[in-house]
């Protein structure tokens, strides 16, 4: 192990590792939001959307995200959309992360109790205020664990990206391997930059599930 050549590589890591932060980010939070207003129209049966968004759910989940990279990087082009490689990988894991995120929310939506639905009909409360007051605060806490494991998932993803030469954490360290042929201090390093994104995520996710757990239901 070379640690001069890992020292010089830092750099150029660095811009990597901030890279793949921004793009994990954006991905995770895109994937919340579709997978909650997905999971909710599905919950409540909107008429025609419920059966898009299934078909969505489907079809995302049953298809590897590298077919999807592919699709929206060199075919879109064909039919005259074109996009740059960092917008094709934010779209994809949007794409991917929203239906694994709907169907999470899904599993805790349908664990809020059912005479709590019945109360809030009573009181005259329409769908969206249902879905405000009652189903999401107590399916979100629910949906917990689920959505905890998505998005370390979606981290990890985001090593795919380097088949359509984003310039993420994998991506550069292949590009440094074929260069310099360092394969044990670029891999080395590649492993420490996950760790180092991974890790405190996993912690931070275990804290929010604790806290979301208690404050609904005073464990």
């Amino acid at each position: 192990m070379n640690w001069q050549v890992i020292s010089h590589s830092l750099p150029i890591f660095a811009q990597a590792f901030k890279l793949t932060l921004w793009l994990s980010f954006v991905g995770i939070l895109g994937s919340l939001i579709v997978g909650a207003l997905s999971s909710l129209i599905q919950y409540f049966k909107v008429p025609i959307l419920s059966q898009l968004f299934t078909a969505y759910v489907e079809l995302a989940r049953n298809t590897p995200l590298l077919i999807q990279l592919f699709f929206l990087y060199y075919a879109f082009p064909v039919i005259g959309l074109k996009m740059s490689a960092t917008t094709c990988g934010i779209i994809g894991l949007i794409f991917l992360g929203g239906a694994y995120m709907a169907e999470g929310f899904t599993g805790g939506f349908s664990g809020v109790n059912q005479t709590q639905i019945d109360n809030g009909k009573a009181l005259g409360m329409n769908n969206l205020q249902l879905a405000r007051y009652v189903v999401f605060p107590q399916g979100f806490a629910l949906s917990m664990p689920a959505l905890a494991a998505n998005v370390i998932f979606l981290i990890k993803e985001t090593s795919i990206f380097s088949v359509i030469a984003i310039p993420e954490l994998t991506n550069t360290a292949l590009d440094l391997i074929g260069m310099y042929y360092r394969s044990n201090e670029y891999l080395f390093v590649l492993v420490v930059a996950y760790a180092i994104v991974l890790i405190p995520v996993i912690l931070l996710l275990n804290l929010l599930e604790r806290r979301v757990r208690y404050g609904t239901f005073g464990d």
